[in-house]
């Protein structure tokens, strides 16, 4: 009898499967929704040919919308307010919009396909996103799984950001990638050096972007950025600033504290830095650097799992227990955090149980 349950799922599952992919291949093949029109803030109007995804079809006319997946629906960046066309909102969508954004019309603008006229609503700074072209100068090994990538921009060769933006690097079609993926990534070095960008590239095992980052890409090689994105950035106030990071997470602080060495900045700040490991540390010798040149600067590495190898005299365990150490006047505190969004959500919890109010902690999450 379970024999007979089990093959009749399968079969139905067989038979839906290949539904599915009839009806996709039939979309492809034979469905024409000719020219469409895509009104952009009631003051630009694109003509375009429909069946591609909204995304798509922005990109393509050079206005780029911020999607850290690359189209695939699994990052929630590429969110856009569609007035008017957009066909009704997908299961694919809704784990990534709230009820707000579903009332306000917010959607994923590469799940949405383009099959009529169609009228959006983005910010207008994101007609100042740009496409780069970049010729990679040095890779180099910052840990055993860690990379600083730096790249000259070629056309346009200047780009305009704020400290703790990101870019999003095209990988194109390699061995184990039949197409091109784009993933973000934060930049790493100060806005007044704007003939380059550095990134900060941690290994993913199997990730598409950076196995192509760490086993394929070669000096002297042509690469393409777009960007810069994102709200992750430097708030203009007095008040007390508290850094945390982990992994690649360091390269928004970098560039953020490159900024603030510049300017000569005389905010108290404390930048914690969490890893596993003594060999998971880098930069060290700079931050210490700007322990001396910032007037009220401290950097404080705290190891998880310190070995005997390690000989670590340091902070051990997890971050928010130091906070009320570092934390002297929560209310007039920022917080920039950047990492993992199991980090990001023990830390915030941790920053408001010290007093530390809401809408001062910032931060840019990523999976």
């Amino acid at each position: 009898m379970i024999v007979v349950i089990v093959n009749t799922v399968l079969i139905v599952s067989g038979i839906s499967g290949l539904l599915a992919l009839l009806l996709v291949i039939a979309d492809m093949l034979f469905a024409n929704y000719g020219e469409c029109k895509i009104n952009i803030n009631g003051k630009k109007e694109l003509n375009l040919k429909g069946g591609s995804s909204l995304l798509t079809l922005l990109n393509e006319s050079g206005i780029y919308l911020a999607s850290a997946c690359g189209g695939r629906g699994s990052c929630g960046f590429c969110k856009c307010k569609i007035t008017q066309g957009g066909g009704p909102l997908l299961p694919t969508e809704k784990p990534f919009l709230n009820k707000t954004e579903i009332n306000n019309q917010i959607r994923l603008s590469c799940q949405v396909k383009v099959k009529e006229d169609i009228s959006i609503e983005i910010p207008e700074d994101i007609f100042n996103i740009r496409k780069f072209k970049a010729r990679v100068t040095d890779i180099k090994d910052l840990t055993y799984d860690i990379k600083e990538l730096t790249l000259q921009l070629i056309k346009p060769d200047s780009i305009d950001f704020k400290p703790g933006q990101y870019i999003q690097l095209e990988a194109p079609p390699y061995e184990k990638s039949k197409q091109p993926v784009s993933r973000a990534y934060s930049i790493s070095n100060a806005p007044f050096e704007k003939d380059f960008i550095q990134l900060i590239i941690r290994l993913v095992p199997d990730g598409l972007c950076t196995t192509y980052v760490f086993e394929y890409l070669q000096v002297n090689d042509i690469v393409n950025v777009t960007g810069p994105f994102g709200d992750f950035y430097i708030r203009d106030t007095q008040a007390d600033m508290l850094f945390i990071a982990g992994g690649s997470g360091k390269a928004p602080i970098k560039s953020m504290l490159e900024y603030l060495v510049k300017n000569k900045s005389r905010r108290k700040m404390v930048y914690m830095f969490g890893a596993q490991t003594k060999k998971d540390l880098y930069y060290t010798a700079l931050l210490e650097k700007y322990e001396k040149e910032l007037l009220d600067f401290t950097y404080v590495p705290v190891l998880s799992k310190p070995t005997q190898e390690c000989e670590w005299e340091g902070k051990c365990g997890y971050i928010p227990p130091y906070f009320p150490e570092y934390i002297k006047d929560p209310k007039n505190t920022e917080a920039y955090l950047c990492g993992s969004p199991g980090m990001i959500a023990a830390v915030i919890k941790g920053l408001k149980e010290n007093g530390v109010p809401e809408d001062k902690i910032y931060y840019d999450s990523f999976a």
